[in-house]
């Protein structure tokens, strides 16, 4: 396997000892090697995958830029606050869904292990469930925990009155269910999602949750109530629509940004149309947000 990249180094550059190092055929790590282009990606690491059988540069090795490590150690710092701050010994944690949920899931194990702490960790996701299961946490459910002492979930985007879109995974509901049952509602995320109003970062628009049948008439009423469109979000893996964990569908609510809206009363509003089970809205809901930013700091923000 040849390894290369843009700046023109090569195998052959590698003394011995460096080249036995890099036998494995799925993942390369070079740490603080090819000096100056390397800490140009990354402080410490550069992480590079054989994604072909190509020797060329674009087919042969997939590199991490700076820009994708930096988004990750962002979720991670935001994270791992979140879970220092508010994890506690002998309580109740609904695990949210998503990315940066990843690195809850993870600090929560490494505290669980190393501190001994005693949890019940409640999913919002298939996803989440296997979270928990995989990392040997203690699996529970609202029915034997109906109340739960934090719920820590990610957002698609959050604005400076700490109202919330979620649902980009398609698990708004269980997400809110959980959130309502949680004394704290701790929000993880990185810079990306820091807004100052909805629709600011998040082009996606807002997710809301339907019966199969109902889908079109609901559409239609949203659009001539409050404008914008609505589309029904469509799989990548199979043919048709997304179906969500309920087995229910996911309009996806591009709204106009031109104006203010008063979230509440449209949650409100769209909450009473027959046919929708519930929205990705998030008012009122949120006690905290832990930003992680580019430099690996973390701002806060209170609801």
């Amino acid at each position: 396997m040849l390894v290369c990249h843009p700046c023109g180094f090569g195998w052959s550059g590698l003394s011995k000892p460096v080249r036995s190092r890099l036998i494995d055929k799925e993942t390369i790590v070079l740490r603080h090697m090819w000096g100056r282009f390397v800490r140009s990606l990354s402080p410490s690491l550069l992480i590079l995958r054989r994604c072909g059988t190509s020797d060329s540069c674009s087919k042969g090795v997939l590199f991490s830029t700076r820009a994708k490590m930096s988004l990750e150690e962002a979720k991670r710092c935001a994270a791992y606050k979140a879970v220092d701050e508010y994890v506690k010994d002998n309580t109740v944690v609904g695990v949210g869904s998503g990315s940066t949920v990843v690195y809850a899931v993870h600090r929560i194990a490494e505290r669980v292990k190393k501190e001994g702490l005693k949890l019940v960790c409640i999913p919002t996701s298939f996803q989440a469930r296997q979270l928990i299961i995989e990392h040997g946490l203690t699996l529970g459910d609202l029915e034997c925990n109906p109340h739960l002492d934090c719920a820590i979930d990610g957002a698609d985007e959050v604005d400076a009155k700490m109202v919330l879109i979620k649902g980009g995974g398609g698990c708004l509901l269980q997400e809110k269910i959980v959130a309502s049952c949680a004394e704290r509602l701790v929000v993880i995320a990185d810079y990306t999602k820091d807004s100052v109003k909805l629709g600011q970062q998040y082009r996606k628009g807002i997710p809301i949750e339907v019966a199969p049948m109902a889908y079109m008439p609901i559409k239609n009423k949203i659009e001539s109530r409050f404008g914008g469109s609505l589309k029904l979000r469509m799989a990548v893996a199979k043919a048709g629509p997304v179906v969500t964990d309920n087995g229910n569908f996911i309009l996806d609510w591009s709204f106009p940004d031109e104006k203010e809206h008063d979230w509440d009363a449209v949650n409100r509003e769209i909450m009473m149309l027959p046919g929708v089970v519930d929205t990705g809205l998030f008012v009122g809901m949120a006690t905290k947000a832990y930003f992680g930013q580019k430099d690996g700091t973390v701002t806060e923000r209170s609801g």
